[in-house]
Order: C-alpha cells, then structure tokens, then sequence
C-alpha cells in the first residue's frame, strides 16, 4: 500500500506524518487489497475554530473511496477520516463478496 501524504497552506511535522501512516495503516486490517492512499491536510481560514481538514481518498479495486473531515486538530480530523473509511472498505468487501 503506497502512502502519499500533502499538506497544502503549512509544513506538517514528522510526528503528523508519522502519526497518519500509523492510522492509515489500521485500514489494511479491514480491506486487505488497497493500493493506494492519499491524504491531503489543509488550513482553512487560519483564524478560526475547526480549520483544520483531512481528505483522504483511498484507492482499492475498480473504485475509489473519499473521506473529507474538518476538527480542531488534524489527528481529529484523520481519527474521524479512519473510522468513517472503515465503514466504507467493510460495505465494499461486503459488495463484492455478494457478486
């Protein structure tokens, strides 16, 4: 599974980075067969409250799943983008195990 990690209007530290592939990691225990994923941090409007969006688009066979949250934090947001994309890799594999 190949990660790559972008973060768009700041620099992300090496814990942020390390912090997302630790999570993104989780999602193989529920869908074996990702090929790829991509995540995106972004500042949005930086003198606000919840600026801080994670979008995380999750390649798997035939199709692609998209997850976009904003928190307070990023490691918010990519806890909130991990359990969502759970649920749609476990709907997917029950798709296609009912083919």
């Amino acid at each position: 599974m190949e990660v790559k990690i972008q973060s768009i209007h700041f620099d992300a530290t090496e814990k942020l980075q390390a912090f997302v592939e630790k999570k993104i990691a989780k999602l193989e225990k529920t869908y074996e067969d990702i090929q790829k994923v991509e995540v995106q941090l972004k500042v949005v409007k930086p003198a606000t409250a919840l600026n801080k969006q994670a979008c995380v688009t999750v390649g798997v066979t035939g199709k692609d799943l998209y997850v976009e949250k904003t928190c307070d934090t990023f490691e918010e947001s990519i806890d909130q983008c991990v359990e969502s994309l759970k649920v749609q890799l476990t709907k997917f594999k029950e798709k296609q195990r009912s083919h």
